[in-house]
């Protein structure tokens, strides 16, 4: 008759520390890249800052009343502000703005 032996207990795996799984780095690796980024962006801005300049620094702006106006310096006002008019009023609109 046939004796039956038991199988042998398979051998447990080592049990490699937290640090050795490459899927841990993964995890971690993403979160602190983002930090390290952002105080390099954070050093970056506090060495490069700009200086606040005193409002006597600042020049006044001229401002004259349209009535004021010659009809030449009005139609060149006007030709002053025409891109930021035909921006904005491209970003309501659909339509391309018409070409001078």
């Amino acid at each position: 008759m046939p004796t039956m032996t038991a199988p042998s207990p398979a051998r447990p795996s080592p049990v490699r520390p937290w640090y050795r799984e490459p899927y841990v780095w993964m995890v971690i690796g993403g979160p602190l890249v983002v930090v390290v980024a952002s105080l390099v962006t954070v050093m970056i801005a506090v060495r490069n800052a700009d200086t606040v300049l005193p409002r006597e620094a600042a020049p006044a702006p001229a401002v004259v009343a349209p009535d004021r106006l010659t009809p030449e310096e009005r139609l060149q006002a006007e030709k002053a502000l025409l891109p930021a008019n035909q921006g904005r009023n491209h970003a309501v609109s659909s339509a391309l703005p018409e070409k001078d």
